[in-house]
C-alpha cells in the first residue's frame, strides 16, 4: 500500500507543479471593466476626483503638521494616481476592443442584411420586368375601353344613318321619263 502523498520514484522526474489562479469567466470581465471605463468617462467621476484631490492636498498643506499624511511633494498621492491611471488604461482598452468586436459584428450583420435586400430587389425587378412584357402583349383597360368607345360611336353613326330619309335618287335615265307626254 503506498500512500498518495508519498513522492513518486526517484528515478522518474516529477510533473511540474502548476500555480492555480483563480477562474474568471472573460465576458463578466470584459463587462465589469466596461462598467468602469464607462464610469471614468463621466463628469460625476471627474467631479469626484478632483475634490478627493483638492481635500488631499488641502489636508496636507493646511492640517497641523503631526497629522499630515503625505508632506509637500505629496509622493503618496502621485504613487496612488499613478496606480489608477495604470489600470485605468488597460481597462478602457478592454472595453474600446469589445466595443470594435461588437461594432465589427454589427457591420458584419447589416452587410449581409444589405447583401439579402439587393438579392431581393434585384429578383423582384426581374419579376416586374416580366410581367411589363407579358402585360404589353395583353390588352389593358384603357385599351379596351377606348376600342369600346370607338366601337360604340361607330355604331351610333350608322344608326343615325339608318334613320335618315334616303334621297330617291334615280338610277337609270329612263325612270323618270313620262312616255305618255306628245
Amino acid at each position: 500500500m503506498a500512500d498518495a502523498r508519498r513522492p513518486g520514484r526517484l528515478d522518474q522526474p516529477r510533473e511540474p507543479r502548476r500555480v492555480h489562479l483563480p477562474r474568471f469567466n472573460p465576458e463578466d470581465f470584459g463587462q465589469w471593466s466596461e462598467a468602469i471605463a464607462r464610469y471614468m468617462g463621466t463628469a460625476k467621476f471627474l467631479v469626484y476626483m478632483s475634490v478627493l484631490i483638492l481635500l488631499w492636498i488641502g489636508w496636507n498643506a493646511l492640517a497641523p503638521a503631526d497629522l499630515r499624511f503625505d508632506p509637500y511633494t505629496f509622493t503618496f498621492l502621485t504613487l496612488l494616481l499613478s496606480l489608477q491611471a495604470s489600470y485605468a488604461a488597460p481597462l478602457i482598452l478592454l472595453a474600446q476592443n469589445r466595443q470594435a468586436d461588437r461594432d465589427r459584428l454589427g457591420l458584419e450583420q447589416d452587410r449581409r442584411r444589405a447583401e439579402a435586400q439587393k438579392a431581393d430587389t434585384e429578383y423582384l425587378a426581374r419579376e416586374i420586368a416580366a410581367l411589363r412584357i407579358a402585360l404589353g402583349e395583353v390588352a389593358t383597360r384603357d385599351f379596351v375601353r377606348s376600342e369600346l368607345q370607338r366601337l360604340t360611336e361607330e355604331i351610333a353613326e350608322s344608326q343615325k344613318r339608318a334613320r335618315k330619309p334616303k334621297k330617291k335618287v334615280p338610277s337609270e335615265p329612263y325612270d323618270e321619263v313620262d312616255t305618255d307626254a306628245p
